[in-house]
């Protein structure tokens, strides 16, 4: 399970909600990379995520993103606890 502190306006840039004006949410994105990368090797998967978090503004450690690429690898579920600021 990750944890992210955000700003209650970068809401919508994690979450596919509907409302987002920046392009595709990082949930979305996520969810995509879990459709298409799953039996990928971790390494190969982290480098995607880096870019969708940097799209979506948001500030991911290497650790989670890793913690994030293994879930979609093995097709495992991942709980994100987010904190709103």
């Amino acid at each position: 399970m990750g944890n992210i502190s955000i700003d209650k306006d970068a809401l919508p840039r994690l979450l596919a909600d509907g409302s987002t004006r920046h392009g595709s949410s990082y949930q979305q994105a996520f969810a995509e990379l879990a459709d298409t990368h799953r039996g990928e090797a971790p390494a190969r998967i982290v480098p995607l995520l880096r870019r969708a978090a940097d799209r979506a503004l948001l500030g991911f450690t290497p650790a989670d993103l890793y913690e994030q690429a293994e879930a979609i690898s093995t097709g495992r579920p991942y709980e994100l606890r987010i904190t709103l600021t």
